[in-house]
């Protein structure tokens, strides 16, 4: 458990200081995309904003994930990190819808915007965000809450890179409507990267087999064990970004004694780590039992 401690309080540290970061760079944007009047710098402040959301739900997510485990909540809450990456790609799915409705409205309308207070903006915006995503990378392969975290910090970098050009265009150029098409590809940029959290945070909350498993094979792996007869009734679950669960039903094909089904077990467990890394395995031993011998059974 101690190992799992130093991984969220780690997290949890970097993640605040990217909350603070983001909460003075949404307070600037607010204010400047008002006075300025420009719809791309208050879309980014929103995204911005909503990355302040996300990050404490982040937070919150993985400061609950190190609890340990009670009588009353036996899995602990290992799976905070997973609902708050979930959590996280919904809103952005919905902001991005939001803003996309706006800049169609204003593309038709383009209004006089002024650009040196949204390239001033956007340039403190890249550097905040810039270090913030640096303090997060090493984290996001590892872990879905981190991902989702680095990802919001990530758009919105670049949402902010793209800001500060339509600025520098509105300046010597006077094109006005670059901001609405800015505000669209920030939207449709948070859709294409959230979607794919969202399906794969789903997955897991759902209980659904991880998608790198085929269960019939692992099946068929394990009734190639001596005494094994036939393995069936089974569940396979992914609890969270290290936990595979497995549970199942095991026919035999004697009269086993407990120390010779340990053995068997034990053989089991070993090949489903090292082959499959599921590292929780429940089996239920079986000889003769009159029950349904399917491989998966409504229960």
């Amino acid at each position: 458990m101690g190992h799992h401690h130093h991984i969220s309080n780690s997290h949890s540290g970097k993640i605040l200081i990217t909350i603070l970061l983001n909460i003075g760079i949404t307070v600037a944007q607010v204010i400047g995309g008002i006075i300025s009047g420009s719809l791309a710098l208050l879309s980014d402040a929103l995204h911005n904003f909503t990355d302040v959301v996300s990050l404490i739900i982040s937070y919150v997510a993985s400061v609950f994930a190190s609890k340990d485990a009670s009588t009353q909540r036996t899995f602990g809450y290992k799976r905070a990190e997973i609902l708050a990456a979930f959590v996280n790609a919904a809103t952005l799915v919905v902001i991005a819808i939001i803003l996309i409705v706006e800049a169609t409205e204003r593309f038709f309308s383009p209004q006089h915007i002024e650009s040196d207070l949204v390239i001033i903006l956007s340039l403190v915006a890249i550097l905040g965000n810039g270090f913030s995503v640096l303090l997060l990378k090493k984290d996001s392969g590892k872990n879905m809450n981190m991902r989702s975290a680095y990802l919001h910090l990530m758009t919105d970098m670049l949402a902010s890179v793209a800001v500060l050009i339509g600025g520098l265009l509105m300046k010597y150029y006077e094109v006005f409507w670059i901001d609405s098409l800015l505000t669209l590809a920030i939207a449709i940029y948070l859709i294409v990267m959230s979607v794919d959290l969202l399906k794969q945070s789903y997955r897991v909350l759902m209980l659904f087999t991880p998608s790198n498993l085929n269960v019939e094979d692992i099946v068929k792996h394990i009734n190639q064990i001596r005494g094994v007869a036939l393995l069936h009734h089974v569940h396979v679950w992914q609890l969270n970004e290290d936990e595979v669960h497995l549970e199942a039903h095991l026919d035999f094909e004697t009269n086993l004694k407990i120390s010779e089904f340990d053995q068997i077990l034990v053989e089991i467990e070993n090949l489903l780590k090292s082959k499959y890394n599921i590292n929780h395995v429940t089996i239920q031993p079986e000889y003769n039992k009159p029950d349904s011998k399917d491989i998966i059974v409504q229960d």
